[in-house]
């Protein structure tokens, strides 16, 4: 009996740049189970790419004309909660990170990326995990506690609605720990902490991991050391 075919990840690249998006297009077709489905030149022709492509996952550039990487990736993310957004950018600046992170975007790589990491980044994120660049991590805390002075009331009211071991797996979530680590760390089955991250997700009213981190750094519930 032959073995079901699992589908490839198809993902859509975007950037203003033609060489860059060839460049990536031949990377990631040569990656066993990916698929480069189309390509767009800046954030408008995203937009209109990912409601006719549905593609799993968006490589978008943060600097270009007629629509900014940030502000398109708003736009899909608003337009299907279900979109998955990789934020490429040869800046390597924290405001750039808080801005794509908001805006609802799943992860964040810089160009220099070899090839591997780009593909191991478009599979993290088409698998519903949050993914960042391991050279802005620390920096990233850091921006959050300078662009976020205060905690946002909405969000405090919001923590009110978990229970103390949810308020904790949240904080261990915004660390950047995987399941598996948290589970680890609560002695709990990997299951258990499954189950807890969707609660959390559905009583915070977040889209996935990305967004909980966000949302945990502007309650204050995790603050640089």
């Amino acid at each position: 009996m032959s073995t079901p075919t699992v589908p490839s990840i198809r993902v859509l690249i975007v950037d203003d740049q033609m060489m860059v998006r060839e460049g990536f297009s031949v990377l990631l077709n040569a990656m066993p189970g990916i698929e480069v489905v189309g390509e767009a030149v800046d954030g408008r022709q995203a937009i209109a790419q990912v409601a006719a492509l549905r593609p799993d996952v968006v490589l978008m550039d943060i600097r270009m004309p007629e629509l900014n990487g940030i502000e398109a990736t708003r736009e899909i993310v608003a337009a299907d909660a279900d979109a998955k957004v990789l934020v490429l950018t040869t800046f390597d600046l924290d405001e750039y990170v808080y801005q794509a992170l908001r805006a609802g975007a799943s992860g964040f790589l810089l160009k220099d990326a070899s090839a591997r990491q780009l593909a191991d980044g478009v599979r993290v994120v088409a698998a519903g995990e949050a993914l960042l660049a391991p050279t802005v991590t620390k920096r990233l805390i850091n921006e959050f506690s300078k662009l976020a002075e205060a905690p946002r009331s909405p969000a405090l009211a919001r923590v009110g609605d978990l229970t103390e071991r949810e308020t904790e797996v949240l904080v261990l979530i915004a660390q950047g720990r995987s399941n598996a680590e948290i589970a680890s760390h609560l002695v709990v089955a990997e299951s258990t902490i499954k189950t807890h991250v969707s609660r959390i997700l559905v009583k915070l009213g977040l889209r996935d991991r990305t967004q909980a981190a966000v949302f945990a750094y502007e309650a204050r519930l995790v603050t640089p050391s």
